[in-house]
């Protein structure tokens, strides 16, 4: 039977006058794999924040378990600034003992993309001050999961890092014997790693066996129940649930409520998106060019990151781009915006970019950019227009639009100074789409938005008939929004993957195992040098001889060597016994070694 870890019971807490939990009851066990969803500004992170005991509830209680180990990523870390990474990650451990740890050796290679932190200005020795959040943030990561807590809480571990290390850190969490709790709104990472949903609504939190996509299953199940047919057949958990039958690969091997409920609410659900519609309003509205690109080279700074690339981007092109961090997403995207901009003046280094003369493009970017503190949200909007054409028929006033993207009616008067982060974001999103654009840039839109809003973007997206590039680390929303995908893997040129992030992720897998250096061979015979004694067939034979055998010793050796390895992995909390084994292992270097210089010297006579 599963030991209970932490016990939740009747927990409260209000802010203002509004309670964000009522009465919840929760419980974690040893294997739980749990993921938090729900809208922001619901209790999802106060809700973790409890069950670390990090904050107090109103009322209730929290009990952890006798000797709980925990590791807890928050959104702001407690590293010291003036440490090194190498104190704050792998402590006072020497090279050749952290080297040996497999652990260790496997969370710097997944979230740093090596041993030797080549990102970092001095590697290990690298002060953690000076950095970004989002290098801290990946630093706090690893940190905890070097270490073995018996549960780990995480608050948005998928932000700051790329496709590559979601993929590797999904993985490496489902394999670990930890309990988790996870709060992200990246809904490929709930699938592959959680077994169990919380969804944190209105002040109480329901529970799902499965992972997003059985809760979203589920969720509909309940509001199918729930509800009449026509008001089922307006709701967009519907679609969503639609989209994850029929066009997701294989989201869930055994759903967990009746499947047969679910493909009767879904199956007079058209497909999210009429492609062939979208691309005849957008052939309308854009012409047969958009962006055309010829032998272009794009640079950032002295670095050149894409090399005389020929690239067309056409009519109702929706396109994901993805690629290793540096690779030039970004840049190419901001050069195709500067021509747009300047009607073609600006230019990349070499190459031409032409763009459509009816192109009207909105690139919603990284930054957020900062509107009038007084501004009231509503004003913000209704600037830009006070009524927007979404396309097929589909048109709202700027005040729905707000209220589609979350911002309710009390809300929507809110001066733009009090809005949060992600609030802001949404804004900025709002306003690019009230201009009415028939091209849409989107750089990692999906930063700072709950899933309830992704979804809501996504529908609209789905109507909307026009030229869509997104870059995004976040697997759902592009597999979700987009058609094809091009990658930039590093080389300096854009290639289209008929496969998308999956062939992605293998090609990258090859490039990184063709670049380790094969394992060190014993050096060729060298030629013989003038004057060096002549060695008789004899000695040549018994030399060769002796050679065979030294190689059979040093492949037991390696043999050895690696099960050492694999048996510190396994008991790197004993800490005994990791002495024990590092000191065989060091007896096995030495011969290793020995061996070897006897090799070199046979070799001379063989």
């Amino acid at each position: 039977m599963a030991v209970n870890l932490v016990n939740v019971e009747s927990v409260s807490k209000v802010y203002g006058t509004r309670a964000l939990l009522d009465s919840v009851s929760l419980g974690v066990s040893e294997g739980d794999r749990i993921g938090v969803v729900g809208r922001n500004g619901d209790g999802k992170t106060t809700l973790i924040r409890m069950l670390a005991k990090l904050e107090e509830a109103d009322s209730g209680r929290v009990t952890h378990s006798g000797g709980l180990r925990l590791g807890v990523l928050t959104q702001h870390d407690s590293l010291d600034p003036a440490a090194t990474v190498r104190h704050e990650v792998i402590g006072d451990l020497a090279d050749h003992e952290w080297a040996g740890v497999a652990k260790i050796r496997d969370v710097l290679t997944g979230l740093f993309g090596g041993l030797d932190l080549a990102g970092f200005p001095e590697g290990l020795d690298t002060v953690i001050g000076p950095l970004s959040g989002g290098e801290r943030r990946r630093i706090a990561l690893a940190k905890l999961l070097i270490a073995e807590p018996d549960l780990i809480i995480l608050d948005e571990p998928t932000n700051h890092l790329d496709v590559e290390g979601i993929s590797w850190l999904a993985g490496h969490l489902a394999a670990r014997r930890s309990a988790l709790v996870c709060v992200t709104h990246d809904r490929w990472f709930l699938d592959r790693v959680c077994t169990r949903m919380w969804d944190v609504q209105r002040g109480t939190v329901h529970e799902y066996e499965g992972g997003y996509s059985d809760y979203v299953f589920a969720r509909a199940e309940r509001e199918r129940i729930a509800a009449g047919e026509e008001a089922k057949r307006q709701n967009l958990v519907r679609k969503e649930l639609a989209w994850l039958r029929r066009g997701a690969p294989a989201r869930t091997s055994k759903p967990r409520f009746r499947v047969e409920a679910a493909n009767a609410l879904i199956q007079d659900v058209p497909p999210p998106r009429d492609s062939s519609e979208l691309m005849r309003f957008a052939s309308a509205r854009l012409g047969k060019t958009v962006f055309d690109l010829e032998d272009v080279t794009v640079h950032a700074g002295p670095k050149e990151l894409l090399t005389r690339q020929t690239w067309q981007l056409g009519p109702g092109d929706r396109i994901g781009l993805v690629g290793v961090n540096g690779a030039g997403k970004t840049s190419l995207l901001r050069a195709m915006e500067r021509a747009a901009r300047t009607e073609g003046e600006e230019q990349p280094a070499s190459g031409r970019i032409k763009v459509g003369r009816t192109v009207k493009l909105a690139y919603l970017s990284q930054e957020v950019a900062e509107l009038a503190p007084e501004l009231r949200v509503l004003e913000a909007v209704q600037q830009v227009r006070e009524r927007v054409d979404l396309g097929r028929g589909r048109e709202m006033t700027a005040g729905q639009l707000c209220e589609t993207f979350g911002f309710g009616k009390e809300k929507q008067w809110t001066p733009v100074g009090d809005l949060s982060g992600g609030e802001r974001r949404r804004l900025q999103l709002l306003r690019l789409l009230m201009d009415e654009p028939n091209v849409l840039f989107m750089d990692e839109p999906t930063n700072d938005l709950d899933i309830e809003t992704l979804t809501q973007l996504e529908d609209l997206l789905d109507s909307w008939p026009g030229t869509l590039v997104v870059i995004s680390h976040d697997r759902f929303f592009v597999e979700r929004t987009t058609d094809r995908v091009f990658a930039l893997l590093g080389d300096r040129a854009l290639r289209m993957l008929p496969r998308g992030i999956d062939e992605y992720l293998e090609r990258r897998r090859a490039m990184e195992e063709a670049a380790v250096p094969a394992a060190p061979q014993p050096p060729k015979q060298p030629a013989p040098e003038p004057g060096r004694r002549t060695v008789s067939a004899a000695e040549a034979r018994a030399a060769k001889k002796e050679l065979q055998k030294i190689e059979r010793q040093l492949d037991r050796i390696e043999g050895q060597e690696k099960t050492l390895h694999t048996q510190i992995a396994e008991n790197a909390t004993d800490f005994a016994k990791v002495a024990e084994l590092d000191s065989s292992l060091r007896q096995l270097t030495g011969e290793r070694e020995e061996l070897e210089m006897r090799w070199l010297e046979l070799a001379e006579e063989a």
